[in-house]
């Protein structure tokens, strides 16, 4: 279990170089900067539509596909956006796992927020796309078998998930947040862990760093030894820059971790990066240069093809946000990244373990309420809209706190970020 954390977070640490990499990117590429505002665009039919009696699916109140704009909900998607902006720069792991969590608590089915995650992901991926050269090398063979993998996960994901909301939207939201719960229950509560142990000074180094760093061209575990071994034709050859001759490994086994970080990334509405480390590293042997460059380019594909094929031509978009989203986070980085200039690796780590345990609540508050109404157990409809209520305020408490630390840290401290710089 400390192995697979290890591995999660040098999952985490990939995406939010790629992130932070993506941001700069856009930020100083005015043709990057001129296609986010082709990208803003369609935002001119919904603010239409909120002005005049437009029809529904041109962006009214009745549009099944929520096109409505309002000046509220724009400026939520951008402090949401922003917030995780914030934690993936300050904190370089990926803030992304607050997002689905954030967007259902003020209201948005999680189908909605899954759907609308993902084509957040993939418009940030398409407009960085030469930035994974700069993060690891990336092998074509492996990234081919594994989007065909990915493809048929994300398609059985998106068929489940949209089955389960056909069926009742709110087996769908328990779903999803049952999910989250495992999910974030374990990596908050590790990271807690870690935290405290740091403080405590028994931990004098990072462990996720290190592994990282062992992984990089080291000896692989026995079961990629094992695989690697198979004479499953066709095999990909990996890793020649760093092993004599490189490495091979059947697609089959590559194809078919796409198909499971494919069916996690559209359940939960992430890049499935944090699954791809440790299945490349310790799964199939790949060395973690090679994994970072090839998970990154994955991204674009399985993201792209999830939002759209499975999310947004049924409707489970909310565009507005995604783009409020979009604006955030790229500010929110960047804040984030500058800020950790002045501030102590320890107070870091603490306000990531609480900011993930949070979301933890968040979900796990919301489960009482949800399973009273698909009858799986008897709450009553007071406690289990207060549970909810306190769930919210928790997590958004915390959120915020942590926001307007890391904001004000940065303008505190700016004349001496300006002399670094």
């Amino acid at each position: 279990m400390r192995k697979l954390y290890e591995m999660f977070q040098a999952a985490a640490r990939a995406h939010a170089r790629w992130e932070y990499e993506t941001s700069l990117t856009i930020l100083r590429d005015r043709r990057k900067l001129f296609l986010l505002l082709v990208l803003c665009t369609p935002l001119l039919v919904p603010i239409i539509g909120y002005a005049a009696d437009l029809p529904g699916i041109l962006g009214g109140k009745s549009a099944y596909a929520p096109a409505f704009y309002s000046p509220k909900i724009f400026l939520v998607s951008i402090l949401i956006g922003l917030c995780a902006g914030l934690i993936t720069g300050c904190i370089g792991a990926g803030g992304g796992f607050i997002i689905t969590p954030a967007l259902m608590s003020v209201g948005v089915k999680g189908i909605l927020a899954v759907g609308t995650d993902l084509f957040h992901i993939f418009a940030k991926a398409i407009m960085g796309t030469t930035v994974h050269k700069k993060l690891g090398n990336v092998s074509i063979g492996l990234a081919v078998a594994f989007v065909a993998g990915s493809f048929i996960g994300v398609s059985g994901g998106g068929i489940l998930n949209r089955a389960l909301y056909m069926s009742n939207p709110v087996l769908s939201d328990t779903f999803i947040s049952v999910i989250y719960v495992l999910l974030l229950g374990f990596l908050g509560f590790y990271a807690l862990f870690d935290f405290l142990r740091q403080r405590s000074g028994v931990a004098k180094i990072d462990s996720a760093a290190a592994h990282e760093t062992a992984a990089a061209g080291g000896a692989v575990t026995g079961i990629a030894g094992r695989l690697q071994a198979s004479n499953i034709p066709p095999r990909i050859t990996f890793d020649q820059d760093l092993v004599p001759g490189g490495r091979k490994i059947p697609a089959i086994f590559v194809a078919g971790c796409g198909g499971i970080v494919g069916f996690v990334a559209a359940i939960m509405g992430v890049g499935g990066g944090f699954l791809t480390f440790p299945m490349f590293v310790y799964g199939l042997g790949v060395s973690s240069f090679t994994t970072v460059g090839t998970d990154i380019l994955q991204i674009i594909f399985t993201a792209g093809y999830a939002s759209i094929s499975q999310y947004a031509v049924y409707g489970f978009i909310f565009y507005t946000l995604a783009m409020g989203m979009l604006l955030g986070s790229l500010i929110g980085i960047q804040v984030g990244a500058l800020t950790t200039k002045v501030v102590k690796g320890i107070y870091i780590r603490g306000f990531y373990a609480t900011a993930i345990i949070a979301g933890f609540l968040n979900r796990l508050f919301v489960l009482p309420s949800k399973l009273s109404k698909l009858g799986v157990i008897s709450v009553s409809p007071g406690l289990g809209n207060a549970l909810t209520v306190a769930g919210n305020w928790i997590f958004f408490i915390i959120v915020g706190i942590f926001a307007v630390w890391v904001i004000s840290t940065f303008f505190r401290n700016l004349p001496k970020l300006r002399e670094e710089v």
